[in-house]
């Protein structure tokens, strides 16, 4: 078998096209690895969104059953 380059610093250069090549390749892996993060970034802030609305409606509650108690023995 033999090989296209003769050493690994010409394999980086590609007769002068590697820094093409090498940024394609970049761009090529960091899109990839946003589109397989978001989802996972998008539930955790939608579960935190959810939450908190849970933690304010629980509190409005309360706070209207505290309200009706005070009101009650009048």
């Amino acid at each position: 078998m033999q090989f296209q380059f003769a050493n690994f610093a010409e394999f980086l250069a590609m007769d002068g096209h590697g820094i093409y090549v090498w940024v394609c390749f970049a761009a090529t892996f960091a899109a990839l690895a946003a589109l397989a993060l978001y989802p996972s970034l998008a539930r955790r802030r939608l579960q935190r969104e959810l939450h908190n609305q849970q933690r304010i409606a629980q509190r409005r509650r309360r706070a209207k059953t505290q309200q009706t108690d005070m009101e009650e023995p009048a």
